[in-house]
């Protein structure tokens, strides 16, 4: 079994990676394997709504990595996406290459359907459930069972005022364990 860590912050290794580092722990320990998926910090369009996925399941624009994140949840048996939380919400570029890949891949063709996934957020202060909330939203409409976790899937980052955050950090690795048990309830 394999869970797809989709890194939704430009940094590639700051606060957002080091959230899903702690459940890729909680995976490993469970003999859940992972693998990777930064977004990257070039530029993404938004949807035009142009209707071109309908037919293909994939977005008709090839120039981001909209397509590649679709075939990478497709190959894996269950995706955790993270972001940094910007202005109390999911980092934009995220937002854009999400409404993409699920449009093209759940609206017209349900391919994500069944498929465990779970949020997390990475924050300095305030504004993750925000994020996680609207993350949620792409797998309450895809069909895909949300995986939960002790508390709210949120971690602050070293920067912010609350200090090391343990409970993130616990709620971090009881959500790997959730997701593990899923996938192995599923199989």
């Amino acid at each position: 079994m394999k869970v797809l860590l989709v890194n939704g912050s430009p940094h590639q290794k700051g606060e957002t990676y080091h959230a899903l580092s702690l459940v890729e722990k909680a995976l490993q320990d469970k003999g859940v394997g992972t693998e990777w998926f930064w977004i990257g910090n070039r530029p993404v369009r938004g949807c035009m709504d142009c209707e071109g996925c309908g037919k293909t399941f994939r977005c008709v624009f090839s120039d981001d990595t909209c397509n590649d994140l679709i075939e990478a949840i497709l190959k894996a048996d269950g995706v955790i996406i993270g972001s940094p939380v910007y202005f109390a919400a999911p980092n934009g570029a995220l937002c854009a290459l999400l409404d993409r890949v699920f449009y093209a891949a759940s609206t017209h063709g349900g391919l994500f359907r069944g498929k465990p996934a779970a949020a997390v957020a990475s924050c300095m202060r305030s504004g993750a459930n925000n994020t996680v909330d609207r993350i949620n939203k792409y797998f309450s409409f895809s069909e895909m069972p949300i995986v939960s976790s002790s508390y709210w899937n949120m971690l602050f980052d070293s920067h912010s005022p609350m200090g090391r955050d343990e409970r993130g950090s616990k709620t971090m690795q009881t959500l790997g364990y959730n997701m593990a048990a899923m996938l192995q309830s599923l199989s």
